[in-house]
């Protein structure tokens, strides 16, 4: 059973080699697709014994992608990025993988994607990792790709971190959506990463309409979830906090509610000094179970740190000063080296509460 990986590049000599050393002991074969590189990165690609392509930029990162599929031979597709990378204990659950899709002969294996920032995961997912060639997938988006599961899918704890790299990107994102919606009628799923774009480079007004479509029409639960989430954030940066909350609110119209929606909602009561409604969602955060399996874009501290620091404070700002000191507790069991969980020991021990 051998695994192909596939990855596309550009200008990614700071990471690639990182990346490749952490993949090479565990695949059979690596395909690089160049995309225009004008640093080392082919060179590095190639001296990792890559079978390398350089292929013409179309603003579509499906196509490109679907290249390099396209060159391997490997009975399995694995695909990465250049600042993604494996570690040691994910390379022997990879090995085990590999021996079940010999067994299994899944067509398609969806594993978790942790986003990591100084050493810390501050997002998990799941992604569809690993894929049978023969099944012939095919990517989709010219950029937030994607591949629909279909056939024998199946999941394992195989996972990939994503440690980013400081190559600049710009509104590269939000230039491929605006010309795309004006070229054909974006689905529920790009229509969402459109709007959420927009928000991200500060044109609200725009990213208002386009979330607001988005959620009205037709699309996946998960994403209106996340839209809703978005939508209230480009209300409040439009100063429309009542409209921030209806958007939070709607959420709860298309599935169970999300830690990050009570946080959300509990913060705009926190800011308008409504403690005890910023109180009940906060607690209710606490309440709220992980849906990364669904393929939510989930921070666990979202039910746990977050809302434990904030009902800490607002205990502490209602002058319920044992009932703060016990929220901090219960926060420095789970935390004990959080620089805010520190703060707060460092001012209990220096005004015990009696």
């Amino acid at each position: 059973m051998t695994v192909s990986l596939c990855m596309i590049v550009k200008d990614e000599e700071e990471v690639l080699e990182r990346c490749l050393k952490s993949a090479k002991p565990i695949v059979d074969e690596i395909v690089i697709v160049d995309t225009g590189s004008r640093d080392r990165t082919y060179e590095i690609a190639c001296g990792f014994g890559a079978k390398t392509a350089k292929y013409t930029w179309k603003d579509d990162f499906a196509d490109a992608r679907n290249y390099a599929f396209s060159l391997a031979t490997g009975d399995y597709l694995l695909w990465l990025d250049a600042d993604d990378l494996i570690t040691q204990e994910n390379a022997e659950r990879f090995l085990i993988l590999k021996k079940r899709l010999e067994r299994d002969l899944p067509d398609m294996v969806r594993c978790p994607y942790e986003l990591v920032s100084d050493g810390k995961t501050v997002l998990r997912y799941l992604r569809e990792r690993v894929l049978r060639r023969t099944a012939e997938f095919v990517w989709q988006g010219r950029v937030h790709e994607c591949i629909a599961p279909r056939g024998k899918v199946i999941q394992s704890d195989f996972c990939v971190e994503h440690l980013g790299s400081s190559k600049p990107r710009g509104n590269r994102n939000l230039k491929i959506y605006r010309k795309w919606a004006k070229e054909e009628k974006l689905d529920g799923r790009n229509l969402f990463y459109y709007g959420r774009e927009l928000y991200y480079n500060g044109f609200y007004r725009e990213a208002e309409k386009i979330l607001k479509r988005m959620i009205k029409g037709e699309g996946w639960y998960v994403n209106k979830i996340e839209a809703c989430l978005v939508l209230s954030q480009t209300r409040i940066a439009l100063n429309d906090h009542s409209g921030a909350l209806d958007a939070l609110l709607k959420s709860f119209s298309f599935g169970e509610p999300r830690a990050k929606i009570c946080n959300a909602i509990a913060e705009l009561f926190h800011r308008t000094a409504r403690l005890s409604e910023a109180e009940y969602w906060y607690r209710a955060a606490l309440l709220c179970r992980d849906h990364s399996d669904e393929g939510d874009f989930e921070d666990e501290s979202a039910r746990n740190l977050t809302p434990l620091l904030a009902l800490c404070r607002i205990a502490f700002e209602t002058g319920e000063l044992i009932k703060s000191y016990d929220y901090h507790l219960q926060t420095e069991a789970l935390f004990p080296d959080h620089p805010s969980v520190l703060y707060n020991k460092n001012y209990f021990e220096t005004h015990p509460v009696r």
